[in-house]
């Protein structure tokens, strides 16, 4: 008999899911009213270590698909 996972149910997933959120939410409200120690300027916009995080997750998945992806890629029929 096969283990059931937590997430085999589909409502624990939307529960999951709702709580993420609900976290991302809390976390993004509580970045205007926490006072930053910021040594750049451009520290100091709201909002703007959650914008850079994901330009730069972006940037790195791009990177990785055009840039890696064809060094480590091997020929359709390289094992034939």
């Amino acid at each position: 008999m096969e283990k059931k996972h937590i997430f085999d149910k589909p409502e624990n997933v939307k529960r999951f899911l709702l709580g993420f959120y609900l976290l991302l939410g809390i976390s993004l409200a509580a970045e205007l009213f926490v006072h930053k120690h910021a040594y750049f300027w451009w520290e100091h916009y709201p909002f703007f270590h959650a914008a850079f995080g994901l330009v730069a997750f972006v940037a790195l998945i791009l990177a990785a698909k055009h840039f890696l992806g064809p060094l480590v890629r091997k020929r359709e029929n390289y094992y034939d």
